[in-house]
Formats: C-alpha cells, sequence, structure tokens
C-alpha cells in the first residue's frame, strides 16, 4: 500500500475549497485507516505500507500508529511519482520474496476485502504477469505484478494524467507482458469525488468523516 501522512496542508489539497486543510487531512485519514482495516482482513498476505510523510504530524496519527504495527512500514524513495511505486515493488519483494504483489493506494478507500481478494486471486491466475485496474479519472486504482521488475516499466510514466493509466497499459503490454483487467473505481481526489465515494461506503470513517465535514460547510453558509 503506498500511503501519506495525513497532515494538513499536505495531503488530498485538491479537497480545498470548500473543505479546508484540516478537514482535507481528517478525510485522507480515514481513507486510510479504512483501506487498512480491508488490507488487514485479507487472508494469507504480508501487509506492507510505503510511507512518506510525518506521521507524528498528522491528524489522527495514534489511530494510524496503532493500526500500522500490523503492518511491516517502510519509506517511500524516488523523486517522481512513478518512481515511487516502482521503488515500493522493489523494496516490497525484498521483504516478501517471491510471491505477487498487489499495490493500491489510499484514495479508494470504498475498496474492501473480497475486491482486494478477487484482485489478488486474479494476479495469480495461470498465465497472468500483470493485474492493472482502471480510475475513472484516467489513471489507475490498483496494479498487481508476478515480478518486481515489471513495475519499473511505469517508473517514468506521468502521474495524474488522463491518460496514465493507458500509458501503463501500453508499457505493460509492449513489454509482452500477459496482462489481465481489474474492475474499474473512482478514487478521491476532488470534493465530488469524496462525496460520491462516500455514498458507496456510508458506514465507513471515509462517509463520516465527510459528513462531517459536509455539515461543518453548511453551517458556514
Amino acid at each position: 500500500m503506498l500511503a501519506k501522512a495525513p497532515v494538513p496542508g499536505k495531503v488530498k489539497t485538491r479537497l480545498c475549497p470548500p473543505a479546508n486543510p484540516a478537514q482535507a487531512a481528517r478525510i485522507a485519514a480515514a481513507a486510510f485507516l479504512d483501506t487498512l482495516d480491508a488490507v488487514l482482513a485479507m487472508p494469507d498476505v504480508t501487509p506492507v505500507v510505503a510511507l512518506t510523510g510525518d506521521l507524528a504530524q498528522a491528524i489522527d496519527a495514534e489511530a494510524l500508529t496503532e493500526r500500522l504495527r500490523a503492518t511491516m512500514v517502510i519509506p517511500q524513495r524516488g523523486t517522481t511519482l512513478g518512481q515511487r511505486i516502482a521503488a515500493a515493488y522493489a523494496d516490497t519483494a525484498a521483504v516478501v520474496g517471491d510471491r505477487p504483489v498487489l499495490q493500491i493506494g489510499m484514495d479508494t478507500p470504498q475498496v474492501d476485502t473480497k475486491l482486494l481478494s478477487h484482485c489478488l486471486d486474479l494476479l495469480g491466475s495461470e498465465g497472468v504477469d500483470a493485474a492493472l485496474g482502471a480510475a475513472t479519472d484516467g489513471g489507475w486504482w490498483v496494479l498487481g505484478v508476478r515480478r518486481p521488475e515489471l513495475a519499473g516499466l511505469i517508473a517514468d510514466i506521468p502521474t495524474s494524467l488522463p491518460d496514465t493509466g493507458a500509458r501503463t497499459l501500453s508499457a505493460l503490454r509492449a513489454s509482452g507482458c500477459r496482462l489481465i483487467e481489474l474492475p474499474e473505481l473512482s478514487d478521491v481526489d476532488t470534493w465530488d469525488d469524496a462525496v460520491a465515494v462516500a455514498a458507496e461506503v456510508p458506514d465507513g470513517r471515509f462517509a463520516g468523516a465527510v459528513a462531517s465535514a459536509a455539515a461543518t460547510l453548511e453551517r458556514r453558509r
């Protein structure tokens, strides 16, 4: 899992406005915790979190620190997001050995254990080298590889663009990689994204954080 400490002003800044930096960070913390719950409920996996940012300055630092004790936390390395993604695969492979690695971020708090287990099962299918799940904004929300060097193919692909997902697919296919496509999800970048995703999972921490921010915004009108 690739994650960023939810420090106000450093995370989910595209939620502002209408949210303020503290509200955006609290929403990010909730997404982080909900995603951790889904990952940690998966059987027979080694949960690894590639983390950047100062967790001590984060919203809900105590809860996150406690939950992260059930994972192996490694630092992110690299200059660009693509480089950090590729490095996270290499560093995770050094921890888990010769096993498939499925990487997600903290931008899709609607994921659950059933969906993640399904993605991992597909990645483990005979004749599959990699698995990619597109995001509705043109990026991707999950990438799984059987060999960490495959992730190196995407290190220089620009991220956060409308064609990031398409470029990633092309790079993997051009390498001769046997690829399977996973279900498409909406990740959370903007306030409208947050509201839509919260409606999909109304009982989670994420939905609660979005509802709390929305209520505050409404009172200020």
